[in-house]
């Protein structure tokens, strides 16, 4: 059994340092002897971990599970504190800004109303649901299962595959960056400071992700119900799929690829995400189609003393580079032009290699295809960071004829650019990629 990262060829998963350091509370309801990889499929024995250790997959150094202290206690209690903290949040003003003398300051909860009577509700929808009713929805979920409220079975199912299904949605802390990004727009036209509540979500920001970091998945799953038992002693080192298992994609539990319905979490899988290829190039398509007209419409309009200009994604970055604010021109660059367009060219890519037009490649060569869809996961959300942007800016800056900002149709379709492309990474199975790797360059 391999005990270090370096040891990628061993048939036992990897034990390495975690984030932070902790312990377990019930080791029995955090360890399993066997697991099946959700990113590669392979049959993995996990080691004995030791605390501050997580288990690493040997072959995609995808985390399987990691040893935390009091694993019930730590979720709880950030939880009810990142909820503590958004309710402040809420309370009090956010931000200030001062023109030419006139002072206006907005409240969270007020950017919403004014996109609503801008008639652009679509994009107020966005912004409740992805800052304010997701974020509350979770750590709500996680404080009542982690406590171990008396609910029906079914509906602790639910809500614990609500957590991780709405989890990537959670998008605190873009907003937050996208508040830091208007700052710096703003100070070109007045003076911008922060109100009361100001802080206590910044706090929010920081607990709800500690929050989520503190929940195993292999934890909190066998803390509803133990998995079900394994239909026969698998082999480890080799793929799930050619032993006729399949893992869960929601609790991780360990099925015969031909039981559809886990019994555990009643989740409906098969040995691959069925029709993955073709949902995940639809959707690409569909946001190729909008993408191009997002970026020649106007995302924003802004009424400077009765005199409005209309500007697009580019047309901002340019503004900003020209006024010497190189850093936030960088970011706005990267996130909202560089990032989708990569990204969809990235997810091409893999769906043209998982098809199987690509050749076939050793192992070494899958970790790289892997880090790609794994970098495609992570940083395709952050390009609503100028969707959150034009929220504070057409929130904030109401100033009458002197100065107002708007936001227009091009801000909804990039909306829909970055939501559609993130489901698109949702729907591709990584697993495809493995499939196609040269036997004799693996260890199976």
């Amino acid at each position: 059994m391999c005990l270090g990262a370096s040891c990628s060829h061993a048939l036992s998963a990897s034990a390495i340092p975690a984030a932070v350091p902790e312990k377990v509370e019930d080791l029995a309801a955090v360890e399993k002897d066997v697991m099946l990889c959700p990113q590669c499929d392979l049959v993995v024995e996990l080691p004995t971990l030791s605390e501050g250790k997580k288990a690493v997959c040997p072959r995609c150094h995808t985390t399987l599970t990691a040893r935390w202290v009091e694993p019930s206690l730590q979720p709880i209690c950030f939880a009810i504190s990142a909820l503590i903290m958004m309710v402040f949040a809420n309370l009090f003003p956010f931000v200030n800004m001062r023109v030419s003398g006139i002072y206006s300051q907005i409240y969270l909860i007020e950017i919403p109303k004014v996109m609503v009577g801008d008639n652009y509700t679509s994009l107020a929808t966005l912004f409740v649901i992805f800052v304010q009713l997701i974020p509350a929805f979770c750590m709500t979920a996680i404080v009542m299962l982690c406590l171990k409220v008396k609910l029906p079975y079914r509906l602790k199912v639910v809500m614990g595959r609500a957590i991780y299904l709405a989890k990537v949605w959670c998008m605190v802390e873009i907003f937050l960056v996208g508040v830091l990004v208007s700052f710096v727009k703003l100070m070109a036209y007045g003076d911008v400071g922060i109100g009361a509540s100001f802080i206590p979500y910044c706090l929010f920001c920081l607990l709800q992700v500690r929050a989520f970091q503190c929940m195993d998945r292999h934890w909190f799953w066998q803390n509803i119900q133990p998995a079900p038992a394994l239909p026969h002693e698998p082999k480890i080192g080799t793929s799930g799929l050619s032993q006729g298992l399949r893992s869960c994609p929601c609790c991780l539990a360990i099925l015969p690829a031909d039981e559809y319905r886990c019994p555990r979490c009643f989740t409906t899988g098969y040995a691959r995400r069925k029709n993955s290829l073709q949902w995940t190039l639809a959707l690409l398509l569909t946001s190729v189609m909008l993408y191009i007209p997002a970026n020649i419409l106007p995302i924003m309009i802004t009424e400077v003393l009765g005199d409005p200009q209309a500007s697009n994604i580019m047309s901002g970055v340019i503004l900003l580079w020209k006024d010497g604010s190189y850093p936030v021109a960088m970011v706005i660059f990267i996130a909202s032009i560089m990032v989708p367009t990569l990204k969809i060219l990235a997810i091409g890519w893999l769906c043209y290699d998982a098809s199987g037009r690509g050749k076939k490649i050793g192992r070494h060569e899958r970790q790289k295809m892997h880090l790609v869809y794994e970098v495609v996961e992570f940083v395709g959300r952050w390009s609503m960071i100028d969707v959150f942007v034009i929220g504070v800016l057409s929130a904030l800056v109401r100033i009458g004829r002197l100065m107002s900002v708007y936001p227009d149709i091009g801000a909804i379709l990039f909306a829909m650019v970055v939501i559609l492309t993130m489901i698109a990474a949702m729907m591709f199975d990584p697993r495809l990629l493995w499939d196609r790797t040269r036997p004799e360059l693996t260890n199976e």
